[in-house]
């Protein structure tokens, strides 16, 4: 992305962008924080929400790479400290992430035209896969907003900006680093991009230039020493203040401290996610990267159909091709295959890793279609604003449509932004009913029955890698110990039997409910789904 002026007329035109931009930027927010905890806790987001409010109450705290980044935990801490947990709270910090990401457009303005910018930040606010997961407790969305606020300071930079955005990057990029382990995914698409970009100059026989404009974009993103070292320091204390091991809720200064956050995190982030990954972790690309490819066609069609169009009037439209577009197309392209490898499970959320770049080309759709609106008004061409208009209207439809029925959708199978380990029922009656029964108890207030449930013999739940036993239990863990409901199990018929005075509630698998049912007088029962199929449970409530 070779630096370029600014057009013409840019600061004149700031104040109106900028109010467009602020603009979406609250529509953003409303529809991320409005009903935040209409829909149940995934399992993955229990499994976030059980971890933070155990970090909350113990005040111990390290990063496990197979609970994932330590972002949303620590922020969700300082959440639950100050406002309580509930669904609603455990999401807010992705939601207002995700609400304020439209003013990420502002960082491309040099770059982009009115329309182009304004397009950016429309897309950002209204993407159905951005809007869904920007509502959901996971790394996904924060990681993609902090990339584009990494090469949004980059192309800021670039363009001879002042050095507050080398620092504001090296920020964005340490948060990135905190929020997902698929950053390194982030890492190789940039490069990947980068390459290309450049490729390109050389492809339609600029050589010289493009090895000069490397240079300059090298030394303009380096900067001073004082400031590249200022940069550094940035990054490492974000990295720091992240992966720092925590005890009563505080980090402590030592040697120790230091070198369990930059290379105990690499020690352990390898031996978790490579080692283990060559020890029978690997899995076939064909179906990982058709699913991927599945998953945006039927949520994201409408951007992917924009930014092709984008990316191919500018490739080969008149005049010469920007950097800008081309580096985020290619940047998404990479994505394609770079994400169903890294990951370990095939979910709708690697969507987000591809459309996050895919906005800006799709932005210069948009931005094509209001020019071409605007000449035919101008000449008071009636059958082109009316084709202008047609096609507007079909694009803001068919993303609505698409919004309707993902972001706010059914929590079914129908919806494909829902994965299966997403609750098919409602458990706000569950946590109703729990909390009723088990006020004022004293002693065991949840009794999970069954080896579904239950491991053989004492085991600690209090931080991660846990067994199995406790991830069959999600997403009820994390419901159970916001109530601060004491647990315990039993795993067989013999063992239920001894137990004097059952406690207020005992949950089973569902094909178990005679079983306990015959050794349990006075409860009633209700069933929840606790997936979109093969995972239900019965719940006896005295």
């Amino acid at each position: 992305m070779s630096a370029a002026a600014p057009p013409d007329g840019w600061r004149a035109r700031v104040d109106r962008v900028a109010l467009a931009v602020l603009a979406l930027t609250v529509v953003a927010l409303v529809a991320r924080l409005v009903g935040l905890d209409a829909r149940s806790f995934h399992w993955d987001e229990a499994r976030v929400g059980y971890w933070s409010l155990r970090f909350l109450d113990s005040g111990r705290f390290a990063y496990r790479p197979v609970a994932g980044g330590p972002f949303l935990y620590v922020v969700d801490r300082f959440v639950f400290s100050l406002v309580g947990a509930t669904d609603a709270t455990a999401r807010a910090a992705v939601a207002v992430i995700g609400g304020l990401s439209p003013l990420v457009a502002l960082l491309y303005r040099s770059r982009l035209d009115d329309a182009e910018t304004v397009a950016v930040a429309a897309l950002l606010a209204a993407s159905p896969v951005l809007l869904y997961y920007g509502r959901f407790l996971r790394g996904d969305v924060p990681l993609a907003v902090f990339g584009l606020v990494v090469v949004g300071c980059a192309v800021r930079l670039l363009d001879g900006g002042s050095p507050r955005y080398r620092y504001l990057g090296a920020a964005a990029l340490g948060l990135a680093v905190a929020s997902s382990g698929f950053v390194v995914g982030y890492l190789g698409c940039w490069l990947a991009a980068a390459a290309l970009t450049l490729d390109h100059h050389r492809l339609v026989g600029e050589g010289a230039s493009a090895r000069r404009a490397l240079e300059r974009a090298v030394d303009r993103l380096r900067g001073s020493t004082r400031s590249a070292f200022g940069a550094l320091g940035v990054l490492l204390a974000v990295h720091l203040f992240f992966y720092a091991p925590r005890a009563g809720g505080a980090i402590r200064p030592s040697v120790a401290t230091v070198e369990a956050a930059f290379l105990g995190s690499v020690r352990r982030f390898y031996r978790v996610r490579v080692v283990g990954r060559r020890q029978g972790g690997e899995h076939e690309l064909l179906p990982y990267l058709s699913a991927h490819a599945e998953t945006l066609l039927a949520a994201s069609g409408v951007v992917v159909a924009l930014a092709l169009v984008g990316f191919l009037a500018d490739r080969y439209g008149r005049g010469p091709s920007r950097p800008v577009v081309a580096f985020h197309a290619y940047w998404a392209g990479a994505s394609l295959l770079v994400f169903p490898v890294v990951t370990e499970e095939s979910g709708a959320w690697l969507a987000v890793h591809t459309v996050a770049p895919l906005l800006v080309p799709a932005a210069v759709a948009v931005g094509m279609l209001v020019r071409y609106g605007s000449r035919a008004l101008d000449r008071s061409d009636a059958t082109g604003v009316a084709v202008a208009a047609l096609i507007g209207v079909a694009v803001v439809g068919q993303l609505g449509v698409a919004v309707a029925g993902t972001a706010y959708g059914p929590t079914s199978a129908a919806n494909p932004l829902v994965h299966d380990a997403q609750p098919a029922d409602d458990l706000d009656p569950f946590v109703a009913d729990v909390s009723a029964a088990i006020e004022g108890n004293e002693g065991t207030d949840v009794l999970f029955y069954g080896s579904t449930f239950v491991p053989p013999g004492e085991t600690d739940f209090d931080r991660p890698p846990v067994g199995d036993t406790w991830g069959n239990r999600l997403p009820l863990s994390w419901y159970l110990e916001r109530l601060d409901a004491e647990t315990d199990g039993v795993r067989g018929v013999d063992e239920l039997a001894d137990v004097e005075r059952p406690p207020p509630v005992v949950i089973a698998d569902a094909d178990q409910r005679s079983t306990v049912a015959s050794h349990l007088d006075g409860y009633e029962t209700s069933t929840y789904r606790l997936s979109l199929w093969n995972r239900d449970v019965v719940v006896f409530v005295r």
